[in-house]
């Protein structure tokens, strides 16, 4: 059989196209904020994770110019050998700092983090226990560790502990999660996560991409919004969303972050960060510690665009105080077909279809920033609760409409 015979016989893409309800891959023409033109056209951004709205920022842009003009556009070469500057030096003890840990390493991209870290910590002869809605570089990190990786029910606490009490005492135990879950804006049950894994001698590690600059008085994410800094033993996140770059990072204790930089594969035959990248995510950092009012601000858009979901009957994932917002649309086709009218209209949200959600259950995912003001929402809600509830409910009805 031709090894290319799977991409030949994909036709979706195709299909979603022909009926004109193809949502990827539009392009941005202006930076990233709270409104964008796209394809020619002026429209509300509520599908973006730039948590802090400095992805913008002219202090932050002017870091990266200035990192550009003192290193050049890259480094030509991994952290390991060439790769390493002052900045990401820098960088790694203010983040350290600034989350109460002993030490930090940066990698290359968020997902790459997730895979470097878990790979690394974790072998043959260990469990991960991974909560089922953890981000797919989760799984793809424990996939590449050769680990057993346990799945238990999402931010179920009893199965979590069943699959404690069943696992190998013998073997390294990790409980991995995300702090903010990115499709449906839970979060994490951290303080019975923590009781668990002392109970049962496991190590904790959460993936807290979408929770630094959001929660926790001072946008330290999911562990200081719990108070259990002192609890957690890793911490992962990205420069991807809070931070306005690229890049990731693992905070944790100096010997475990020293075995890592000097294990993990991905990280080590792995460009380091660009100039650029490093020097966005520090000035940001230390934007978010200057101005602590952000997250608190982000979290206020959140609340009051939750509210005006609901008031206008909405059915939402009403679960978290996170800035992810979804609301639920059933069907692929609907889902599609929504984002699309959306989008003419002037709106950008994005949508979450199976495998990412059960059949029948999928989702338009909307995510805030915390320089959204309430007009522009109160313009957004009101589209999108115009779309919703002219939409047919049954897909046979929808298909004569396209």
């Amino acid at each position: 059989m031709d090894l290319f015979k799977k991409c030949y016989d994909f036709k979706t893409v195709d299909e979603y196209k022909a009926m004109g309800i193809y949502p990827y891959f539009h392009a941005l023409e202006t930076k990233q904020d709270i409104e964008v033109m796209m394809e020619g056209k002026r429209r509300i951004m509520i599908g973006s994770n730039n948590y802090l709205g400095l992805t913008g920022d002219d202090r932050v842009i002017a870091a990266g110019v200035k990192a550009i003009e003192e290193f050049g556009s890259g480094v030509s070469g991994s952290r390991f050998l060439n790769g390493t500057l002052t900045t990401h030096i820098t960088l790694e003890t203010e983040l350290a700092a600034f989350l109460n840990k002993e030490a930090c390493m940066t990698f290359s991209t968020g997902f790459q983090s997730n895979l470097g870290i878990i790979s690394a910590i974790a072998g043959r002869n260990d469990v991960i226990f991974c909560d089922r809605e953890n981000h797919a570089s989760i799984y793809d990190g424990a996939k590449l560790s050769y680990a057993s990786m346990v799945r238990f029910h999402h931010n179920d606490m009893e199965d979590l502990e069943k699959r404690l009490q069943e696992a190998d005492p013998e073997k390294g135990r990790l409980i991995v999660t995300d702090g903010v879950f990115s499709m449906s804006g839970d979060i994490c049950k951290l303080p019975q996560i923590v009781a668990l894994g002392k109970k049962y001698g496991a190590r904790i590690m959460v993936d807290d991409a979408h929770g630094l600059g959001v929660l926790g008085k001072y946008g330290r994410g999911t562990a200081e919004y719990f108070g259990l800094e002192k609890e957690v033993d890793i911490i992962m996140g990205t420069f991807s969303k809070s931070l306005a770059s690229l890049g990731g990072y693992m905070a944790g204790e100096h010997a475990v972050v020293d075995y890592v930089k000097h294990k993990s594969r991905p990280f080590i035959f792995c460009a380091a960060i660009t100039p650029a990248n490093a020097a966005t995510a520090l000035e940001s950092l230390r934007i978010l510690k200057a101005e602590p009012h952000r997250p608190k601000a982000l979290l206020e858009i959140a609340a009051y665009v939750r509210k005006r979901l609901l008031e206008k009957g909405l059915k939402i994932i009403d679960s978290s105080i996170a800035p992810i917002i979804p609301i639920y649309t059933y069907t692929a086709l609907r889902t599609l077909v929504a984002c699309k009218r959306l989008y003419d209209r002037g709106v950008y949200v994005n949508p979450v279809l199976p495998p990412a959600t059960p059949e029948g259950e999928c989702l338009i995912r909307t995510s805030y920033t915390s320089t959204h003001t309430k007009e522009l929402m109160d313009e957004a809600v009101d589209i999108i609760a115009d779309v919703l509830h002219n939409l047919p409910e049954n897909d046979d009805e929808l298909l004569k409409e396209l």
